[in-house]
C-alpha cells in the first residue's frame, strides 16, 4: 500500500462509518467532520467508492461530509430486485438522504458517473441548496472525438458479459486492464503521484458487487449524461471541469454550462478525468468560493 499524499490532512478530520438499509439495499456510508457543520453529500464515480473522493474531503475540514458507497460498489450491497439503472440510483439517492436524516440546507456533489446520478436526482425533485459536479459527464459518451475509447470500453464489457461467469468476472477484475485504464486517465507528471493513483485503482477499482451489477452500471453510465437534464435544474450549480478530460472534452463542458439556468464553470488546467486525485486542492478552492459565506474551513 502506498501512503496517500493527502493522508496527513485527512487524518485531522474525524470520520465515522455507518450502515443503513435503503430501499432494501445495505448501504455503507462515511461521515467526516463535525456533526453541526454545513453538510455536503458526495456521490462517487463508476467503479469507485468513497475512498476516491477522500482527497477532496481532506481539503474541506470545516464541513460535515456524508459519503456513501453506491449500491453495487465498495462495501454497499447490490440492488436486490432492480436493475442498476439511472432510475434505481436516483431513487436510492433520495431515499438515502432521507434515511440518513439529512435535511436542507445541504450541498450535493457528484463526480463523473456521480454527476449523472446527482443531476438526474435533482431534476427529478431532490432539493439540495446547491449542486456541484466534478468532471461532469457533459455529452453522450459515444459521440465526439473520444467516442472510439468508449466503444472499446463497450466491447470490453460486452465481452465480459458474453463469457461464462468465472472468466467474465476475472476479465472485469483483470489487473493489467485496470492499470491501462489508470495510465490513460492520469495526466500528472509527478511519478510518486502517478504511483499512488495506480495503487488506488488497483485497490478499489474492482470492488464491485457482481458481474451483473457492474455491467448494468456501465450501461447506465454510457447511456446518459448531464446535458439531458441540465435545463431542469434550477438550484445554483458549479461545474468543475478538466482541460484534458478524456471522457468529456472541455468544449462540451463549456456548452453544458450554458444549458443550466444558474451555473458557473471552473476549468482546472493540465488535468484530466482525475481531478479528485490530482488536483483536489484546486477543486476545494472552487468549492469554497462557490459556497461563499458558509465555507468556514
Amino acid at each position: 500500500m502506498i501512503v496517500s499524499p493527502y493522508a496527513e490532512q485527512l487524518a485531522r478530520i474525524p470520520v465515522r462509518e455507518h450502515r443503513l438499509t435503503v430501499l432494501g439495499t445495505e448501504t455503507a456510508w462515511w461521515e467526516y467532520g463535525a456533526a453541526d457543520a454545513p453538510v455536503i453529500v458526495l456521490v462517487h464515480g463508476f467503479r469507485g467508492d468513497h475512498h476516491g473522493l477522500e482527497p477532496v474531503v481532506a481539503q474541506l475540514p470545516g464541513f460535515r461530509i456524508v459519503s456513501p458507497d453506491l449500491p453495487g460498489f465498495g462495501s454497499s450491497s447490490t440492488f436486490r430486485d432492480r436493475q442498476h439503472d439511472l432510475d434505481a440510483y436516483t431513487d436510492w439517492l433520495g431515499a438515502f438522504i432521507r434515511e440518513a436524516g439529512i435535511e436542507s440546507p445541504y450541498t450535493l456533489l457528484g463526480h463523473s458517473f456521480g454527476s449523472i446520478v446527482a443531476s438526474a436526482a435533482v431534476a427529478g425533485g431532490l432539493s439540495p441548496e446547491r449542486l456541484i459536479l466534478v468532471n461532469p459527464i457533459g455529452a453522450p459518451a459515444l459521440e465526439g472525438p473520444r467516442g472510439v475509447m468508449t466503444r472499446l470500453a463497450v466491447l470490453y464489457y460486452r465481452t465480459a458479459a458474453a463469457l461464462p461467469e468465472r472468466p467474465g468476472f476475472a476479465l472485469l477484475r483483470n489487473g493489467a486492464i485496470v492499470r491501462i485504464m489508470s495510465v490513460t486517465m492520469a495526466k500528472t507528471r509527478s511519478k510518486p503521484l502517478r504511483r499512488w493513483i495506480h495503487d488506488q485503482h488497483d485497490r478499489y477499482f474492482s470492488a464491485f458487487g457482481s458481474r451483473t451489477s457492474v455491467l448494468e452500471s456501465f450501461t447506465t453510465s454510457v447511456s446518459h449524461d448531464v446535458s439531458e437534464v441540465a435545463a431542469e435544474i434550477t438550484v445554483p450549480t458549479l461545474l468543475i471541469a478538466a482541460e484534458r478530460d478524456d471522457v468529456t472534452p472541455i468544449e462540451a463542458e463549456r456548452r453544458l454550462a450554458t444549458m443550466f439556468p444558474d451555473a458557473r464553470l471552473e476549468v482546472i488546467p493540465e488535468v484530466g478525468h482525475l481531478i479528485h486525485y490530482e488536483t483536489p486542492g484546486e477543486a476545494a478552492r472552487h468549492i469554497l468560493g462557490f459556497l461563499g459565506s458558509e465555507a468556514h474551513a
